[in-house]
């Protein structure tokens, strides 16, 4: 779907430059088509050399003739991005938009680009970084099937990929935007445990980690439901009750539960209200 296509990164950052490596490495998109910028001219070099790309700081010259522009900036600088773009003619050829700005609707999206405007939004995790990642998807109104499978193929290098309605978004931000940070403190605190009965530290860290892919895995490869799957682990009278015990008594569940409803919440200001 990408092949002959140009593709535009606006905002190379962790996430853009996670896609323009997908692009490079695992689609075989030839680097010439490739393109990104930057906010400061200091930094533009730098990532042009770790990416093999042009970079540079002026966006209308990246959109101009650019089939597939991805806008990888801060929530609150998308919609002044999009107005300036469009006032300055740069996207009267139509390209493809898709934004990854969390918490940005569809609506106020298109509202800031010309008429007729095909957009898609995408909301990835860091996790893309390692091809591992969790992307989903939702067309605007213009958006056809043609352009979804060229963003799915965009992603696609990057991890799993899924659509689903525009009002699932935002917590789709609070879970697995948001739910590498929250993973990260449980692998930081079943390590401190393995450090506290007498592993080195780096020896815990690595079996927690581990620990926690693998069962991810198994859940995702198995199609089980977890509880199932922690049925499996948990014999009778058995150590690992007695753990899990312990972690109902820190009502582990319901912490974690409203954490995603938190960051949920918070994810549906951030682009201002203009957003919205």
């Amino acid at each position: 779907m990408l092949k002959d296509r140009t593709v535009a990164v606006l905002g190379a950052g962790t996430m853009g430059q996670a896609i323009v490596k997908g692009l490079v490495v695992r689609t075989g998109l030839p680097p010439e088509r490739i393109r990104a910028t930057v906010k400061h001219a200091e930094r533009a070099a730098g990532v042009a050399e770790a990416l093999g790309i042009v970079v540079g700081t002026d966006n209308a010259a990246a959109v101009s003739g650019a089939d597939v522009v991805v806008i990888s900036t801060k929530p609150r600088d998308l919609l002044t991005l999009l107005e300036r773009l469009r006032e300055a003619g740069s996207l009267d050829h139509r390209p493809l938009i898709v934004s990854i700005a969390a918490g940005v609707r569809i609506g106020a999206i298109e509202a800031a680009l010309p008429p007729d405007s095909r957009v898609v939004r995408a909301m990835p995790n860091t996790p893309c970084v390692v091809g591992e990642g969790m992307v989903v998807l939702s067309p605007g109104a213009a958006a056809t099937g043609a352009d979804l499978e060229t963003t799915r193929a965009l992603f696609a290098p990057l991890g799993r990929c899924r659509v689903l309605d525009e009002e699932h978004l935002d917590t789709v931000t609070g879970l697995s935007g948001s739910g590498p940070a929250f993973v990260y403190v449980v692998i930081e605190a079943l390590s401190e445990g393995g450090v506290m009965m007498g592993l080195p530290r780096a020896v815990a860290t690595e079996l927690a980690a581990q620990t926690v892919a693998g069962a991810a895995r198994m859940v995702l490869e198995t199609g089980r439901h977890p509880a199932s799957l922690k049925d499996d682990v948990t014999t009778p009278a058995g150590c690992t009750i007695a753990g899990l015990l312990a972690m109902e008594d820190g009502r582990i569940r319901s912490v974690l539960a409203r954490t995603v409803e938190v960051a949920a919440r918070a994810a549906a200001g951030l682009g201002g209200p203009r957003a919205r």
